[in-house]
């Protein structure tokens, strides 16, 4: 089979994967302005958001085995088509009469352990197809996709519940889910699924895996950093929403997150051109820092247009604190242990976003208790205290001569 015909293929396959990922922003969005408007809680959005997340993180390693020891495009069929189930659910209570809180968290929950399958199928099957001149081509595609669910979804998802209601969004959405399907068989004809023929032990895996990141000084100590950096992601995701809706509509809420997220495009397409040189370890602590920065001034006061420069500003730096981070990393860790070592790696660090979403939303409510003031001004301050503790802690970098030390690896 000639690399192009496969490259084709790619291509058939990232755009049902595309799809699918704004079909999913639009039930994320749809569903969290629907949880607040029924509940007025800022814990229940959360709650919501937690349960569509946390599923898939605890069940990434094992997903990973399962697409080294069976076919991945069967895998992913599975994925995606399985996961409708909840959301499907979730539509026929809505039809009903109307789906409750408990309603929603089954029906997500549902989802988000189908959907677990996918992603290493998905990765696995990019390597399954392509060469490795391909790869970055393919990376820079798949990266587009991923970020689909927050620069395009929200605005679409505004307009439309301008216009309808939650039970569209969640239509539209399964539909992208048998569309993926239909995608993944065709590019599953002709394409073998390379198999490992090992019984990969989980166990040890896990071990081997923390074994690598616990061999040179620092590396831990930048892995937690990263899990601290989707903490504060986690808290923007999760208490943007309420702080919006407080005072705003939908359709201005998805406007503000599109423009707001942006900035990760922005930032990125300048690196991609540009690159990092040096003084990864500085540039890493001011992109936080200012991060930090960006996230206070979002949260001190219920204005669109202050809050769309901060919430722009505070996602520009973070491809930045990404970057460094991710090269800080890479050239640490021995290329033959990088598959083990990136797995663990890939968990503790998306941590950050069970803390955030498990946290943020009961503070927000307690805050606005204690305080007598409304749920979105409680969010807000949340907001405004975990970027001042961003900014705090990312200073803490600079002084750590392990941190500085890993740099030295690469010259």
């Amino acid at each position: 089979m000639s690399k192009d015909s496969n490259f084709g293929k790619f291509l058939l396959l990232w755009a049902g994967e595309f799809i699918s990922a704004i079909g999913g922003g639009l039930t994320s969005f749809g569903l969290g302005v629907y949880v607040y408007k029924q509940t007025g809680s800022a814990a229940c959005t959360s709650l919501v958001t937690l349960l569509a997340f946390f599923p898939m993180l605890v069940l990434s390693v094992p997903a990973g085995i399962l697409a080294d020891r069976y076919d991945r495009r069967t895998l992913m069929m599975l994925g995606d088509g399985l996961s409708a189930i909840g959301l499907i659910y979730i539509l026929i209570r809505m039809f009903m009469g109307g789906a409750t809180l408990l309603d929603i968290c089954i029906g997500v929950t549902i989802s988000s352990v189908f959907s677990a399958l996918l992603e290493p199928s998905y990765k696995a099957t990019v390597t399954d197809m392509l060469t490795k001149e391909e790869y970055s081509k393919a990376n820079g595609l798949v990266s587009i996709a991923g970020s689909a669910r927050y620069l395009l979804s929200p605005i679409i998802a505004g307009f439309l519940l301008a216009i309808s209601d939650i039970k569209l969004l969640l239509i539209i959405d399964i539909c992208t889910f048998f569309l993926t399907v239909i995608t993944t068989a065709v590019v599953r004809r002709g394409i073998e699924s390379k198999k490992s023929d090992e019984n990969v032990s989980l166990k040890n895996g896990i071990k081997e895996g923390f074994a690598v990141i616990r061999a040179k000084k620092g590396i831990m100590t930048l892995i937690i950093m990263t899990s601290v950096i989707t903490c504060f992601i986690g808290i923007m995701m999760t208490l943007s929403e309420p702080m919006v809706l407080a005072f705003r509509d939908e359709k201005t809420l998805g406007t503000l997150e599109t423009i707001c997220a942006s900035g990760m495009l922005v930032t990125s397409v300048v690196l991609g051109a540009l690159g990092i040189k040096k003084h990864f370890v500085k540039l890493l602590s001011f992109s936080l820092a200012l991060s930090g920065i960006g996230m206070t001034v979002f949260g001190i006061k219920e204005n669109v247009i202050l809050m769309t420069v901060a919430g722009f500003f505070f996602f520009a730096m973070l491809p930045i604190a990404n970057n460094s981070l991710d090269y800080l990393i890479r050239i640490n860790i021995p290329e033959e242990t990088q598959g083990r070592a990136w797995g663990i790696i890939g968990f503790i660090s998306q941590l950050g976003y069970v803390v955030a979403f498990a946290a943020s939303g009961v503070l927000a409510d307690v805050t606005a208790k204690v305080m007598n003031i409304s749920v979105g001004r409680g969010s807000g301050m949340v907001i405004m205290v975990a970027g001042i503790l961003l900014t705090v802690v990312s200073l803490f970098l600079l002084f750590r001569k392990n941190i500085r030390n890993l740099e030295k690896a690469g010259k």
